[in-house]
């Protein structure tokens, strides 16, 4: 059961901007921390952003200033809004739980970023 589905990735040039989502149910979402972690090729999944349930946000050095997570209770919906993108960004990007739940993993969503 896909719990987690993400959407949101593509291709973009360098310098472009992206808005993932995440929509979860009011059960997994309710009271959580959320996450968005991201994996390149040949690299250990990393968590990239994560938000409490009060809307306290923390970063990886990599993408702070550039990343944006935010969480809409009312939709049950994660965000992340990416600008400023470069290669050092394309991954398949997963939102999870922080820490994550095994069972959570799913298929993430594809960010390309190429000129």
């Amino acid at each position: 059961q896909v719990q987690l589905p993400e959407s949101g990735g593509g291709l973009v040039q360098p310098g472009g901007s992206l808005r993932l989502s995440c929509a979860a149910t009011g059960s997994i979402f309710s009271g959580k921390v959320m996450g968005w972690y991201r994996q390149a090729p040949g690299k250990q999944r990393e968590l990239v952003a994560r938000i409490t349930s009060d809307g306290r946000t923390n970063y990886a050095d990599s993408v702070k200033g550039r990343f944006t997570i935010s969480r809409d209770a009312a939709k049950n919906t994660v965000y992340l809004q990416m600008n400023s993108l470069n290669s050092e960004d394309t991954a398949v990007y997963y939102c999870n739980l922080d820490p994550a739940l095994r069972e959570f993993w799913g298929q993430g969503t594809q960010v390309t970023v190429s000129s």
